[in-house]
């Protein structure tokens, strides 16, 4: 596929998003005909009528329905379905990517799509809706969590599941200009945080690419905007440069007899910010910004174009990659060349074939491949999907939730650099860049990161820390008399593999350590609130603990708090409201009328007058005493209700407090409507609430955060933090805040802090 002209990627990148008028959407039939016509240019057969079906099944079935554009439903399936013939992808996947709404929005079910087209098309609908439904934006890190394990299980039966999904969420990313302020972040930071990566994951630049630009239009508007226009002022001094090195080297390739394909191609706008950030450089200062891409037809001519390359022009040294030789982990082959042109200029050249073009735009869909008999095969998937097998690995090995989600975003994030270090055999791992000997350890196998007690790198000794570089020669000393890894070694490995591993074998080491001091955690937090410990764990309550936080038995909940993976508080005060909903259920609770004649149950409408402004509106209530729950801490803009209680009038929660999510019939038979007086509060009125923020303990942390409120104005109400075994700190903040929106400006600017991996909003 050759690239397109320079000029026309950065202006269709820069205009990315900026759809037309209602007015102006291609007609659906139109859309359809582009579909068939894409199809047509790799697929052998000419069988589209099961695909032409789908399309007027999905027409019928969303025939009703609008989007927030006001264009008629059905032109998104379309669009989907666009996006996955541009990656080549079967006819199933397609009809898949047509149908993917009509079981989620409309009345069709699984077994319809199974009779009118495939029990496998219906399997692949059915993954995408339930992928759909999950939220992964969530305040709750243990909804997030398990949302993500679903995902991932999902990916694993059927890689084309999640392959739809991107295309679906490509095609959202498109048209977020149609969503409020609100959706257009919450869905730009979770596409940004998880599917642009899983993305990259897959090799799939031709999404990803995209992805990352849309959402940095929304996450990051103005520096977008900035960045944008001095690419745009560079390639009017640069352009001219650019056109002229590709006439050059054509010229020397084609004298060498070589056939090849020659363009320019431009670095995409998030790629160039997140370099420059990471690295700090200025724009200036990044060589790869505008490229040279030579496509030839084999591996053979990738070497013979690069030694011209090297002989007209003075390369650079350690700017040399040999992908080709050592692929990334997501399949990209290429060699990858900087070099000083004539007039003293660095550019960069990079040299691949058609094959592996093909590959480093669609990833793991350019591996589906297809016979005439319809039977599909996908070629060395399982090797290429290593790391989805880790995750699966890690889901079952890992129950705290902090850790699986730390576990997740690392390894995605880290996978962006690598680095390819060999087994005295002669085996090929790879690492994230900044590895030590011991990740590499780990990688090799459990057992041997254990017992490791000494490495070699290419024949020399070195301490256990040294970090690895690619092409390394890595051998690992291991004894049967190791006592095991230490814990300093958590401060020093880089790769999730080789944490989560080290963190398993003190979990299981130390249980017994940490389950007396975590019994003695609870004892101390129960002594201090002069709580009756004994009476709370008793079998009914403590399943509905180990329900809610995912562990086996009793002494694990105890382990985690001694470890630091649970509050005391935390499980102490769920017991309490157990044991409260238990006794209420046993009729020790009190009927809604008793409560409302209590109340005086005087049946009017409260209207704004009626109460401060910033305050609250029960419906049906008149001039009752109204008071915050201190488990889930309501600001305005929440979504809230009232709970009538005996003598104390109505305590307001958030509709997603723990507490009222769990309460029986009984108890949800006392909830009331409410609502804020004012989604935004005022200067006068404050509303207390509290967050908790993970990540690895460093100097600094504890200032840094203090910087973020300082600025913001607000002061801390309370503070306190704590340091786990494995190096990772909790900082617990509760202060007061005016809105819901305050609190995400506030947790936004915290989450840019050096380390910081999660901001969880608590309750209780």
């Amino acid at each position: 596929m050759p690239d397109e002209p320079i000029k026309e990627v950065i202006d269709d990148r820069a205009h990315s998003g900026d759809l037309a008028t209602p007015d102006d959407f291609t007609p659906p039939d139109e859309l359809y005909k582009e579909l068939v016509a894409k199809i047509k240019k790799y697929h052998p057969s000419d069988d589209f009528s099961l695909i032409e079906k789908a399309y007027h099944v999905a027409d019928d079935a969303h025939k009703n329905q609008k989007r927030k554009s006001g264009e008629p439903y059905i032109i998104h399936p379309l669009c989907v379905a666009i996006i996955l013939a541009e990656l080549e992808m079967d006819k199933e996947t397609i009809e898949a990517g047509l149908l993917h709404d009509v079981i989620e929005d409309t009345e069709l079910s699984k077994d319809d799509v199974a009779r009118e087209f495939s029990p496998e098309v219906a399997l692949l609908v059915d993954g995408v809706t339930k992928l759909t439904q999950l939220s992964l934006s969530q305040d709750k890190i243990e909804i997030q969590a398990e949302n993500l394990r679903k995902m991932f299980i999902a990916m694993a039966k059927d890689i084309r599941v999640i392959i739809i999904k991107l295309a679906d969420r490509l095609h959202n990313l498109r048209t977020l200009q149609y969503q409020t302020a609100a959706k257009q972040y919450e869905k730009a930071k979770e596409t940004m945080d998880i599917y642009a990566p899983i993305a990259h994951r897959l090799g799939i630049s031709k999404i990803q690419v995209e992805m990352d630009d849309l959402c940095m239009q929304y996450l990051y508007p103005e520096i977008y905007k900035e960045l944008r226009a001095k690419i745009h002022e560079n390639l009017s001094e640069k352009g001219s440069f650019i056109d002229q090195m590709v006439a050059e080297v054509s010229e020397y390739i084609e004298e060498a007899d070589i056939k090849a394909e020659i363009k320019g191609r431009v670095k995409h706008i998030f790629s160039i910010y997140k370099k420059m950030k990471t690295q700090g450089k200025t724009l200036d200062q990044i060589y790869d910004i505008y490229a040279l891409r030579i496509i030839v037809d084999s591996i053979k001519d990738c070497y013979a174009a690069l030694g011209i390359i090297h002989e007209k022009y003075k390369p650079i040294p350690g700017r040399f990659k040999d992908y080709i030789a050592m692929p990334k982990a997501n399949m990209y082959q290429s060699l990858h060349t900087t070099l000083i042109g004539h007039d003293g200029r660095p550019f960069e050249i990079q040299i691949r074939t058609y094959d592996m073009h093909r590959t480093a735009e669609y990833g793991i869909a350019a591996h589906w491949k297809y016979k005439e008999s319809g039977s599909k095969q996908v070629t060395k998937e399982e090797e290429k999907l290593n790391w989805l097998r880790k995750i699966l690995e890690w889901q079952n090995d890992t129950k705290d939730n902090h850790e699986f989600m730390t576990a997740v975003k690392t390894d995605l994030d880290m996978f962006q650099d690598q680095v390819y270090c060999f087994t005295p055999e002669g085996d090929v791992k790879e690492l994230p860049s900044g590895s030590t000997t011991i990740d590499f350890a780990y990688m090799v196998h459990t057992a041997v990161g254990n017992k490791m007690v000494g490495a070699r790198v290419n024949g020399r000794q070195v301490p256990i820390e040294t970090k690895l570089h690619t092409g390394d020669r890595v051998a690992i000393i291991t004894s049967q008399n190791s006592k095991g890894p230490s814990m300093d070694w958590l401060n020093v490995v880089k790769s999730t593999q080789a944490k989560t591993k080290i963190n398993q074998w003190f979990k299981h080491q130390l249980k017994g350590e940490n389950v007396e001091k975590g019994k003695a955690a609870l004892d101390a937090y129960c002594k201090a609130k002069q709580i009756d410990l004994n009476s709370l764990i008793r079998l009914s309550l403590v399943e509905k603990v180990l329900k809610k936080y995912n562990f086996r038995d009793w002494d694990a909940v105890v382990a985690a708090i001694g470890h630091g993976g649970l509050k005391e508080g935390q499980v102490v005060n769920r017991l309490l409201e157990l044991d409260k909903q238990e006794k209420l259920a046993q009729g020790i609770g009190i009927s809604n009328e008793e409560v409302l004649a209590e109340l005086g149950d005087k049946r009017k409408e409260l209207t704004a007058s009626d109460i401060p402004s910033g305050g609250i509106k029960v419906h049906g209530l008149h001039d009752v005493a109204v008071r915050f729950a201190r488990c889930c801490n309501p600001v305005p803009g929440d979504e809230i209700c009232g709970f009538i209680t005996r003598g104390r009038g109505i305590t307001v929660h958030r509709t997603d407090c723990d507490n009222v999510l769990a309460m029986d019939e009984a108890d949800r038979g006392r909830l009331i409507e409410a609502e804020w007086v004012s989604q935004e509060g005022d200067a006068a009125n404050a509303f207390i609430t509290s967050i908790n923020i993970y990540g690895p303990d460093r100097p600094g942390l504890m200032y840094d955060v203090s910087s973020v409120f300082k600025e913001a104005n607000i002061s801390f109400l309370g503070i306190g933090s704590k340091v786990s075994k494995n190096g990772m700190s909790t900082i617990d903040l509760q202060f007061k805040v005016h809105s819901k929106e305050e609190l995400r400006s506030l947790t936004e600017k915290l989450r840019q802090i050096e380390g910081v991996i999660d901001i969880e909003r608590t309750q209780g």
